[in-house]
This record gives C-alpha cells, structure tokens and sequence, in this order.
C-alpha cells in the first residue's frame, strides 16, 4: 500500500526536481523522490557495512579455529 506524503519546495528545486525527472528518464517525481530515497538506503548500508569491517579489521589478528568452533558458539547462544 502507498503511503502519501505532501512535500513543499522552492520554485529554484521545483524546477531543479522537474528538470532532473525529464533528464533522468523517471515517470513522475515520485519515482525520483523513490529513487532518491532507494539510494540514500543503500548508502547507508554500505557505510554501516565499511564500519564492520573496520571494527574487524581493527581486533587485532584472526585466530584459526577448529571444526567444532560454530557448533559451540550455536550452544552458547542457544543457552543464553
């Protein structure tokens, strides 16, 4: 289901909004507002996963673990 919302603007990003939906291809200024939004999430994610990495990259060095390492941590989680 479409939720609706009602957003005012500019006369300068009015226009700047109708001339990025003719040059862009979009169907309408929702489809780009929609796009907009779709790319803002997904930078997001990709920033939210730059920091894992980086939280991962700095714990310091890996360690090897053996076979039964997922086995124990599903225990440990299990029981919690």
């Amino acid at each position: 289901m479409a939720a609706t919302m009602n957003v005012s603007l500019t006369e300068p990003l009015k226009r700047f909004v109708d001339d990025e939906v003719r040059e862009g291809g979009f169907a309408s200024t929702s489809d780009y507002v929609r796009e907009l939004i779709r790319e803002r999430q997904r930078r997001k994610s990709e920033d939210a996963l730059r920091a894992l990495i980086a939280e991962g990259l700095g714990s310091g060095p890996a360690e090897p673990v053996d076979g039964d390492f997922f086995a124990r941590q599903r225990q440990r989680i299990a029981k919690a």
